[in-house]
């Protein structure tokens, strides 16, 4: 064991768990800086609701999730392995989901400070956890991702309350096979993270009724329909 590891091993006092395989969510809020502390902490309890009430209609419960890690005006999310919940869940139902939250939310407030536009990302990778949470260069890639100057250029430009990024891992593994829209995701962010390139796919989910799965063209059907999840 490198000197290294082991110091890092003693401070948690033990050596750091993993690697651990996790699918990777995470929102961040527009604008947030630009808001009062009073705004920011209403908009903080109507994100974490809205994306509450995403996660159950999907759903994706406890079992499902490790404890929300929340990043003041973000929230990132680490979800296990499950057939319940393969990434199309993710893609598919629980992004445009929160689409339609954002938008219904919006519409009914009268207070333009009080509306919410979000950034997403999707991603995949091994972690890492010790006493104090979930580390690794997974995360620290949906997290470069996530807050890429071309992503909230993209999300300033748009209409819609909410814009996602996938990985590149996530659209060759996903949408590149025909399992959602691929003509909708765009290579439009393109980050380094540990001195190595990473491309990120930017999608603008529709508001509304979340699209069905598609099924492609070979004949594979799932073996259960994401609105029986």
């Amino acid at each position: 064991m490198s000197t290294r590891i082991h110091t890092v091993a003693c401070l948690g006092g033990q050596q750091p768990a993993g690697p651990l395989y996790r699918s990777i969510v995470a929102v961040d809020l527009e604008g947030s800086t630009t808001r009062t502390n009073p705004v920011k902490g209403e908009l903080r309890r109507v994100m974490y609701d809205l994306l509450e009430r995403g996660l159950d209609a999907v759903p994706i419960t406890a079992k499902h999730l490790e404890p929300l890690t929340d990043r003041g005006d973000g929230v990132l999310l680490l979800i296990r392995p499950d057939d319940d919940v393969p990434k199309t869940v993710l893609l598919d139902r629980l992004i445009p989901l929160l689409a339609a939250l954002l938008t219904e939310h919006n519409a009914a407030v009268m207070r333009p400070a009080l509306r919410i536009r979000l950034r997403a990302v999707v991603h995949a990778g091994e972690v890492h956890s010790d006493i104090r949470g979930f580390y690794g260069e997974a995360i620290d890639v949906a997290i470069r991702l996530l807050d890429s100057a071309s992503l909230k250029r993209e999300l300033r430009q748009i209409l819609s309350p909410l814009v996602l990024v996938v990985s590149d891992e996530i659209h060759s593994g996903i949408v590149a096979h025909g399992y959602l829209d691929n003509d909708s995701y765009r290579p439009l962010v393109r980050i380094r993270v540990a001195n190595k390139p990473h491309r990120g796919w930017v999608h603008i989910p529709e508001p509304g009724k979340p699209p069905a799965l598609r099924v492609p063209s070979l004949g594979y059907r799932p073996a259960r329909s994401l609105h029986s999840a």
